[in-house]
C-alpha cells in the first residue's frame, strides 16, 4: 500500500518537474526572440545614427572648405591690391631717385662754382686788406694818431651816437606797444569783469559762539577744567573764555578745525548735557557735517564755473577753501571769481576756455594745506597740480601767478591778471588804517631811496607812485629806465594787493631874455 503512495508521489513530482521544464523552456525562447528585437533594433538606430552622422559630416566638410575658399579669395585679393601697391610705390622711388641723382649732380656742380667763387673772393679780400693797410698808415701819418687811437676815438663816438637813437627808438617802439596793448587789454577785461558780474564783498571768518547766558561757561569749563580740556584736546582748538558777556572765541590756525569747534560747541550749548563721552559724540558728528560741507562747497563751486568733476581728494581741498580767507577775502569766492574771469578773457583772445577756468578755480588751492605744509601757497599749489596730475598749463599758471615762477603760456598770464583784478577791486578786501598808512610810506621810502628823485607821492590808496626828479641829474631817457627801476624794488621788496603804477616825472624849464 505504502508503494503505491510513493509510486504515485514520485509520479506526480515527476509530473511537476515537467511542467515547470515545459513552462521554463518556453519562457527562455520567448527572452530569446525579445533579446533578438532589442539586438535588431539597437543595430537599426545604430545604422541611422552613423548615417545621420556620415550627413552632417559631410555638410560640415562643405561649409569648411566653403569658408576656406571665400577667405583664400580675400587673401589673394588682398595680396594682388598689396603687389599693385608696392609696384606704383617701387615706380615713384624709382622717380625720386632719379630726381635726387640729378639733384646732387646740380649740388656738386654748384660746390664746384661755390669753391671757385670762394677763392676768387680770398684773393679779392687779400688785396682789399692790403689796400686798406696801405689807405691806413697814410691816415695815421696825416692825422698824427695810431690805429688802436684813431679806433678808440670812432667807437666813442659811434657808441654815444647809437646809444641815444636806440634809446629813442625803443622808447617809441615800447610807447606805442603799451598804448596798443592798454587799449585792447582794457577792453577785454572791461568785457570780463561785466560779464562775470560778481556780488560778493569782503568776508571775514570770525569763530565766536554766543552763549544764552553766562552760567554756560561754567558747564563749557567743567568741574576741575575737565570738559574745556577735552573739547581741545579733540578739536586741537583753543577756547578762550574771558570776560565777553554771553560769548566765547575759538582760537585755532586751522579754519576747518576751527568750524567743526564752531559747529560742535554750538550743538552742545544747544543740547545742554555737556561731558566728555557728549564732547566725543557731538565732535564725531561735527566732523561729518563739515566733510559734508566741504563737499557740497566744492560742486557748487565747480557747479557755478561749469566745469566738469574733479578727482575726490581734490574736491576736498577745494572745498576747504570755503574756510580760508586772504586780507578779509574768502578764497573760494576769489578763486571761483577768477575762473569766471579767466575763462571769459580766454574765450575773448581765442584761447581754450575751460582750461583758463580750471586754472582760475585751482590757482589758491596751497592755500588749503599751506598752514600744514612748508613753502609759498603757489608752490604748494603747483605740487598738488602735479600730484593729481593736471594739465602743464594748469600747473604753469598755479605756480607763476605770483610770478615766482615763468608764465610760459598765454593763461598763466591771464590768471595773473584776473587773481589782481579779482584782488583788488574795490570792496574785495578788508585793510587797518594803520597797515593801509605803512605801505604808503613803504611806498614813498622805495622811491625816494634813488639818485635825482626830488619828491614822491603814494596816491590812489596806494596804486600809484608819482615821483618827480631833478632836471639836472635825470635825462629823458633815464626817467625810463629809472620807472623800471623802482617797479622792480617796490615788487621785490613789499608785498602788495593788485599792482601799483610808477609815474616819473621830469619838468624842463628854458629860459631866455630878449634885450
Amino acid at each position: 500500500m505504502y508503494w503505491i503512495y510513493i509510486i504515485i508521489g514520485v509520479g506526480g513530482a515527476a509530473i511537476g518537474a515537467f511542467i515547470g521544464l515545459y513552462f521554463y523552456i518556453q519562457k527562455l525562447k520567448h527572452t530569446r526572440s525579445s533579446v533578438s528585437e532589442i539586438v535588431a533594433n539597437a543595430k537599426k538606430e545604430a545604422s541611422d545614427i552613423r548615417r545621420e552622422a556620415c550627413l552632417e559630416a559631410k555638410d560640415e566638410a562643405l561649409r569648411i572648405k566653403h569658408r576656406a575658399e571665400d577667405l583664400s579669395r580675400i587673401k589673394l585679393r588682398e595680396i594682388r591690391d598689396l603687389e599693385k601697391k608696392l609696384v606704383k610705390r617701387e615706380f615713384y622711388l624709382e622717380r625720386k631717385m632719379e630726381v635726387a641723382e640729378k639733384k646732387l649732380d646740380d649740388i656738386e656742380i654748384k660746390e664746384d662754382n661755390l669753391k671757385k667763387q670762394k677763392e676768387q673772393l680770398a684773393h679779392k679780400e687779400n688785396e682789399l686788406q692790403n689796400i686798406i693797410e696801405r689807405q691806413t698808415d697814410r691816415l695815421e701819418r696825416i692825422a698824427g694818431l695810431s690805429r688802436k687811437e684813431a679806433e678808440e676815438i670812432l667807437m666813442e663816438n659811434l657808441m654815444e651816437k647809437a646809444k641815444k637813437s636806440i634809446s629813442k627808438k625803443v622808447k617809441e617802439i615800447k610807447d606805442i606797444a603799451i598804448a596798443e596793448a592798454n587799449r585792447e587789454s582794457k577792453k577785454i577785461i572791461i568785457s570780463a569783469i561785466q560779464r562775470s558780474a560778481a556780488d560778493h564783498t569782503a568776508e571775514t571768518t570770525v569763530s565766536v559762539v554766543n552763549l544764552p547766558n553766562d552760567n554756560m561757561k561754567g558747564r563749557i569749563i567743567g568741574r576741575e577744567g575737565r570738559n574745556i580740556r577735552h573739547f581741545e584736546s579733540l578739536t586741537g582748538v583753543e577756547i578762550i573764555v574771558d570776560d565777553t558777556p554771553e560769548a566765547v572765541v575759538l582760537s585755532g590756525f586751522d579754519p576747518v578745525r576751527r568750524e567743526i569747534a564752531r559747529v560742535a560747541l554750538e550743538k552742545l550749548v544747544l543740547d545742554g548735557r555737556i561731558h566728555p563721552a557728549r564732547i566725543e559724540e557731538i565732535v564725531e558728528k561735527a566732523k561729518k557735517e563739515v566733510e559734508e560741507s566741504i563737499i557740497q562747497a566744492a560742486e557748487e563751486a565747480i557747479d557755478k564755473v561749469n566745469l566738469p568733476p574733479f578727482q575726490p581728494e581734490l574736491m576736498k581741498l577745494i572745498g576747504k577753501l570755503r574756510y580760508r580767507t586772504s586780507y578779509g577775502q574768502n578764497v573760494l569766492n576769489h578763486s571761483i571769481e577768477v575762473a569766471w574771469l579767466s575763462g571769459l578773457m580766454a574765450s575773448e583772445l581765442g584761447l581754450n576756455g575751460e582750461l583758463a577756468k580750471r586754472a582760475g578755480l585751482l590757482h589758491d588751492i596751497g592755500k588749503a594745506i599751506d598752514r600744514n605744509v612748508t613753502g609759498t601757497h603757489a608752490s604748494i599749489g603747483a605740487e598738488i597740480g602735479k600730484k593729481y596730475k593736471e594739465n602743464k598749463i594748469v600747473i604753469n599758471a598755479i605756480a607763476s601767478h605770483h610770478e615766482e615762477v615763468e608764465a610760459t603760456h598765454p593763461i598763466s598770464v591771464l590768471i595773473q591778471a584776473a587773481d589782481q583784478i579779482s584782488g583788488s577791486r574795490r570792496g574785495a578786501r578788508g585793510d587797518t588804517l594803520e597797515s593801509y598808512i605803512q605801505r604808503l610810506e613803504k611806498l614813498e621810502e622805495v622811491a625816494n631811496s634813488f639818485d635825482g628823485v626830488s619828491k614822491t607821492f603814494a596816491i590812489q590808496a596806494g596804486r600809484e607812485v608819482r615821483v618827480i626828479v631833478e632836471n639836472e641829474i635825470v635825462d629823458d631817457l633815464g626817467t625810463d629806465s629809472l620807472a623800471e627801476d623802482i617797479a622792480d624794488k617796490i615788487q621785490s621788496e613789499l608785498n602788495y594787493p593788485g599792482q601799483v603804477k610808477v609815474v616819473v616825472v621830469r619838468e624842463h624849464r628854458s629860459v631866455s631874455y630878449a634885450k
